[in-house]
């Protein structure tokens, strides 16, 4: 049996990341820009790393993010992977000493086999919607179709997913993990324990096996 990780982006309080932790989350994500309603702070995303418990994944998502800023702000933070989610090439993602994934936004009809391979060193590609002059976070999902069925490396869906359609999202794409944010909030930057419970008990309820996939009951 398969089962599809999940991450839980744009936590802003500690009381979210623990509810995201005790829901059954392998990973949180921390917003570092400053348009987002997501963004936090250095001072912020310290206090969430320190109350976290052990062997959960922390991610640090970035929108082309000066090198010595991001620099700057990894010899303070002990974060475990790197997000780049802006136009960053290859070789923006490469030297700090962390392992990363690449987001691309995905546009209608876009060949994305060729938009993920330039990324050799990725762990993995984190596929979102495109909406012009948004990074992400957008709440909208794109054509799943459009997702290779042999990626060469791990994806992770993204994109308008919420408790109501992530296991049709699963069963169609079979991504190695999902990551939601809007889906999961009462309003922007602010979590709802409830429906972090729901999301990540509707991933867990989906059972992919061999060429097939249905709802474990």
């Amino acid at each position: 049996m398969t089962l599809v990780r999940s991450k839980i982006c744009g936590i802003t309080r500690i009381e979210d990341a623990l509810a995201a932790v005790e829901a059954g989350a392998d990973a949180i994500g921390l917003v570092f820009y400053a348009k987002s309603p997501r963004a936090v702070s250095i001072e912020q995303a310290a206090a969430i790393l320190r109350a976290l418990p052990p062997f959960v994944t922390t991610v640090g998502l970035f929108v082309d993010m000066p090198r010595d800023e991001l620099q700057h702000l990894l010899q303070r933070l002990p974060l475990d992977l790197l997000q780049f989610h802006g136009d960053e090439s290859p070789a923006d993602c490469e030297g700090y000493g962390r392992p990363y994934i690449k987001a691309l936004r995905v546009r209608p009809g876009e060949d994305v086999s060729a938009a993920m391979a330039p990324y050799e060193g990725a762990r993995g590609i984190l596929l979102d919607t495109f909406v012009d002059g948004v990074p992400g976070g957008t709440g909208a999902s794109f054509d799943w179709s459009l997702v290779p069925e042999d990626a060469g490396k791990p994806v992770i869906l993204a994109g308008g997913l919420d408790a109501g359609n992530v296991a049709a999202a699963i069963r169609q794409v079979r991504p190695y993990a999902v990551d939601v944010s809007g889906g999961v909030e009462a309003s922007k930057g602010i979590k709802d324990a409830g429906k972090i419970r729901a999301f990540i008990q509707a991933v867990q309820g989906v059972r992919c096996d061999g060429d097939s996939s249905e709802a474990v009951n």
